[in-house]
């Protein structure tokens, strides 16, 4: 139970499969399943979660990260040898998700708001075919901005894991 190797396989593998079913299945089916109300209500319920699991898992990850069955501390994780596989992609990890936690995902929740406030003004959806007031066509480029750099984000994100993913498989005899 002291050998942190499980717990490091298991929180290394559980922090990327979230990552690829959130940015590769789970959002993408329930965008095309799902009216957008009903979308965006769920993203807004899953977000929270999955941000702080982005937050959460790559910190386990670091703190369980060993050489011979015996955890590396964080003296170990300075170390030169494991700063830029281990310490950088985790702290990239983590960074990119308090990032999509504590900033993005609250301009993204504030312009849906601002977004909905104008629907009820135009009497017309965001997602409506065209024309759209000006107002309107402002909030939902706005909007796109914002979920383009969330994405970015997250894309760093996966990135950064994938990589201590090669990092971790060449240690493996």
């Amino acid at each position: 139970m002291t050998d942190p190797r499980p717990y490091h396989i298991l929180s290394y593998g559980t922090l990327l499969g979230s990552q690829v079913f959130q940015s590769f299945v789970g959002g993408i089916v329930a965008f095309r399943a799902l009216p957008r109300p009903q979308f965006a209500t769920l993203q807004t319920a899953i977000f929270p979660v999955y941000f702080s699991m982005q937050t959460a898992l790559p910190i386990v990850v670091a703190l369980t990260a060993s050489r011979g069955g015996q955890a590396l501390g964080l003296s170990g994780l300075a170390a030169p040898e494991n700063r830029y596989n281990t310490l950088l992609p985790m702290a990239t990890v983590a960074i990119t998700g308090l990032i999509n936690m504590f900033v993005l995902r609250p301009l993204t929740t504030k312009t849906m708001r601002e977004r909905k406030h104008q629907e009820t003004r135009d009497g017309k959806k965001s997602y409506d075919a065209p024309p759209h007031s000006k107002e309107m066509v402002a909030l939902n480029k706005k909007f796109g901005r914002i979920h383009g750099l969330s994405s970015l984000v997250n894309l760093v994100s996966l990135i950064a894991t994938v990589w201590y993913g090669a990092v971790m498989s060449k240690k493996l005899e």
